[in-house]
């Protein structure tokens, strides 16, 4: 009788314990999906007491996303805030001469036309022949095309500069792998040897 009752209670506390651990475990693997969903957890393999560094698979197209959005965006989701002045800089630059070179083009086409016209224009005084205005119209529209197209290469550029930030802040850098210059001195001769050194502590 008194072995049946301490197998019960055995029994008992066994099955308590089991619906217990199941429903922490179902607590738990809600969680973990749907953080799991968007964040990964990578442990750094050389330094097994290192903690675990949350990397986030989507911040870079994230940063990238944000960039194309709003130049300079990227840069602040990366945290990189001095990179800001750099983009707005680059893009303003490449649209104030845009605006200034399309405004000269459209100046001296006026004129050309008007000139066609019969009409007095406000070069005919500096400007006597017609083709020096068709060559200022052309180089006019080649500097407002190159113009428009460093433009757009400093936005493509704000968009890759964001991506890659966000990739390399995922990054491990690390005092166990480093790689520095190294001079040593030849005993023999006492000459000084430049080289590089590859540390890998573990």
């Amino acid at each position: 009788m008194r072995n049946r009752i301490i197998l019960a209670l055995c029994f008992l506390c066994f099955a308590c314990q089991l619906s217990w651990s199941q429903e922490d475990t179902e607590k738990k693997d809600a969680k973990e999906k749907t953080k799991e969903e968007s964040v990964l957890k990578v442990m750094d393999t050389v330094n097994a007491n290192a903690e675990k560094k949350v990397i986030d698979p989507l911040s870079p197209s994230r940063a990238a996303f944000y960039s194309a959005v709003l130049p300079g965006l990227g840069q602040a989701y990366n945290k990189k805030y001095w990179k800001i002045p750099i983009v707005y800089a680059a893009l303003g630059t490449g649209i104030y001469f845009y605006i200034d070179n399309n405004n000269k083009y459209n100046r001296y086409r006026r004129a050309y036309k008007q000139r066609l016209a019969g009409i007095k224009d406000e070069f005919s005084l500096v400007v006597t022949d017609a083709n020096a205005l068709i060559d200022a119209q052309e180089f006019y529209q080649r500097n407002r095309d190159l113009s428009l197209l460093l433009t757009v290469i400093a936005y493509v550029l704000n968009i890759v500069d964001a991506n890659v930030d966000a990739h390399l802040l995922q990054f491990n850098v690390s005092d166990d792998l480093s790689l520095r210059p190294h001079i040593d001195q030849n005993e023999i001769d006492f000459n000084r040897n430049l080289g590089l050194t590859l540390n890998f502590k573990f």
